[in-house]
């Protein structure tokens, strides 16, 4: 496939970010995996994955170099997202923690980069880093992940406009940002960047989700990942160490749900009555 036919979404700075791309979570973490999870990355490239989520917390900077390496010598590279952690997030500490991440995956920007959760340095500080480096062309957006939506709230008083997206766990078995804080996002044109779309695999075995699956013509990941992309102003990331798996997911992307489909869905996995506590993984 073709990385020019993924659909795309609009960021609040006007730039496109692609709806869907491989995460790296869990990857660097092991020498005895390493060889796998390059293959894997260079793989999803290979078959046209416009994205890659990365973060300097996954496996110490060990993913990040999976990624360099996974990207060297290629014409054309994927919109990049990366994370800093929060206790390297003060004024001087985002900065020098993202030049690190762009020498690990020996790049001049990083497309969008985002502080991982809240905590440690006050976000004062993070955004005023986050405007030097888009000013200075080192990333061209920034956003947060793990914010829920009293955080975006603060954040919006802080960011000029310019916080582009929100990274946080939702899925099929996970749907509390829909009561409060998808709704904010999508108010705002901010788009939800949905990790572990699979719940780490335990959505796998669900009845409801292989039945439909079946009717639908597709795997249950596959159903999984497209019901998420079926949700307006939301992109993801699925994370697979596999070629197997890589090829699965992105097959998700020409899935079509009738309305049915996900009438059946939001029965089998019904969505939130009221306010939930922002999960994390």
């Amino acid at each position: 496939m073709s990385v020019f036919l993924m659909r795309s979404c609009k960021l609040p700075s006007g730039a496109e970010m692609p709806v869907f791309g491989i995460g790296t979570w869990r990857m660097g973490e092991s020498a005895r995996r390493r060889a796998q999870e390059l293959d894997a990355v260079r793989y999803a490239l290979d078959l046209g994955y416009p994205m890659i989520d990365t973060a300097e917390m996954y496996g110490d900077g060990g993913a990040e170099e999976i990624v360099g390496e996974a990207l060297a010598g290629r014409s054309t590279r994927p919109f990049i997202v990366s994370k800093v952690y929060p206790h390297n997030a003060t004024r001087s500490g985002t900065v020098a923690a993202c030049e690190r991440s762009l020498q690990r995956m020996g790049l001049e920007r990083i497309d969008l980069y985002l502080l991982h959760w809240r905590g440690g340095a006050r976000i004062e500080e993070t955004f005023e880093a986050f405007h030097r480096l888009r000013t200075a062309g080192k990333i061209g957006d920034f956003g947060v992940s793990n914010f829920d939506a009293d955080d975006m709230k603060d954040a919006a008083g802080l960011d000029k406009g310019q916080t582009a997206s929100n990274q946080v766990l939702y899925c099929l078995s996970r749907r509390g940002p829909e009561f409060d804080l998808l709704p904010w996002m999508r108010k705002r044109s901010i788009p939800l960047m949905a990790y572990s779309p699979l719940d780490q695999g335990g959505l796998l075995g669900k009845a409801a989700l292989k039945k439909l699956a079946t009717e639908v013509g597709c795997t249950p990941a596959q159903l999984a990942i497209a019901w998420v992309l079926a949700q307006p102003g939301v992109v993801t990331i699925p994370k697979s160490s596999t070629r197997e798996r890589v090829k699965e997911n992105l097959g998700a992307v020409e899935v079509t749900l009738t309305p049915r489909i996900l009438a059946e869905l939001d029965r089998a996995f019904p969505p939130p009555k009221g306010k939930q506590a922002l999960e994390m993984l």
